[in-house]
């Protein structure tokens, strides 16, 4: 679409755009994120600090961070998507310079008072790219095998960057989320059944490399398979996460033990309580009540993306839309799992709730892409 269509397709002008925002996505947006804080605020024994509170501050600037991005027009938002991929390659390289070392992984830059995790951003930045490459590319060559070989090799370098630091979890959601974009764009299913009998057989040679000179995985995330598939071997080393996840998840019932009363995790027998396994802590707090409230909500933010992209007849704001829903979903779909012990363990948070800075600046600034895209929505003609 050229700009003179994109101006006259579209009526929003000035102050008048807040008007056209998705209000009903920014009250759930908030509502997730305030039953982050009271978690927070619960899992440090009913104190706003260390936790809490710094993540109220985070999300008001992401909300702000949201509000502005939402006002630009989302085609500049579709010229600046080389730029923004490019620069998120550039952070992941210097992660491997410069990048300050947490938890035995290499992940995250320091940029004065900010801790900046490059990662993080790139999800996103990866989704614009693909999105405004098949804005590009004429819909008759989506399939044509050249045209296919160029999108997997923009998802495969920022995934390799990724794994060297080493982030086996984000890895997943890059390919994922990647690979949503394409299939949404029109891409044939053969090339999806042909990566999928692929990865079944990376997921063998991966396991049959194992003490092996040429071994592809770390040992602790050799671990982390051995538990995810028998985790009563060692409860108290290796399985021990998995383990305590599930009795707090159990313990839990239909209503919970009552807010502040969670044994688990007040006791400190439930590790990364207030990062990866927070959806533990309201599972036992709230019970199977509360952790299906959250999962609703989840559930919610994902269907007024999707009505948003079906609506949207701008291809680039469309598939943006798509891809940041399937990030978002890939985000708690692998959380929940993980603490549940349907997947291995592999560090994803849970978006909105788990404490982090850039996992809720970066949510919030892609959401604001969303609200862009169904803000400046052609409502002409097309």
């Amino acid at each position: 679409m050229s700009y003179l269509e994109y101006r006259v397709q579209t009526v929003p002008t000035g102050f008048s755009k807040v008007l056209y925002l998705n209000w009903g996505l920014i009250l759930l947006l908030t509502a997730v994120s305030s039953m982050g804080f009271l978690m927070l605020y619960s899992v440090a024994g009913g104190s706003l600090t260390p936790w809490a509170e710094p993540q109220m501050k985070r999300f008001a600037l992401g909300m702000v961070a949201m509000f502005v991005i939402a006002m630009v027009p989302i085609y500049i938002w579709r010229n600046m998507a080389a730029l923004a991929y490019t620069a998120s390659l550039l952070l992941l390289i210097a992660v491997e310079f410069v990048g300050t070392t947490g938890m035995g992984a290499q992940r995250w830059i320091d940029i004065g008072p900010l801790r900046l995790q490059p990662s993080e951003l790139t999800k996103i930045t990866l989704v614009m790219f693909l999105a405004a490459y098949y804005d590009w590319l004429d819909i008759r060559k989506v399939s044509r095998i050249f045209w296919v070989i160029l999108p997997i090799l923009i998802i495969l370098l920022p995934t390799f960057l990724v794994l060297r630091q080493p982030d086996l979890g984000t890895a997943i959601l890059l390919v994922a989320g990647g690979g949503i974009v394409m299939f949404a764009a029109g891409v044939h299913w053969a090339y999806f059944a042909t990566v999928i009998g692929a990865g079944v057989g990376l997921v063998a040679a991966v396991l049959q490399s194992r003490g092996t000179p040429w071994q592809l995985l770390k040992d602790y995330q050799y671990r982390r398979i051995d538990t995810f598939l028998d985790p009563d071997s060692d409860p108290l080393g290796a399985g021990y996460h998995i383990t305590q996840s599930k009795i707090a998840l159990g313990s839990g019932g239909w209503t919970g033990r009552g807010f502040m009363q969670g044994t688990q995790s007040r006791l400190n027998f439930l590790p990364e309580k207030h990062t990866d396994f927070i959806f533990t802590t309201l599972a036992e707090e709230f019970g199977f009540v509360g952790a299906a409230s959250l999962l609703t909500l989840y559930g919610l933010i994902i269907i007024f993306c999707i009505a948003s992209a079906m609506t949207n007849k701008d291809r680039f704001a469309s598939l943006l839309t798509i891809g940041i829903a399937a990030t978002f979903f890939l985000f708690f779909a692998v959380n929940m799992s993980m603490v549940m012990g349907l997947a291995p363990v592999v560090g994803v948070p849970l978006p909105l709730v788990s404490y982090g800075g850039s996992a809720m600046l970066v949510l919030l600034a892609a959401f604001g892409l969303v609200q862009s895209a169904h803000v400046h929505r052609p409502r002409g003609p097309a």
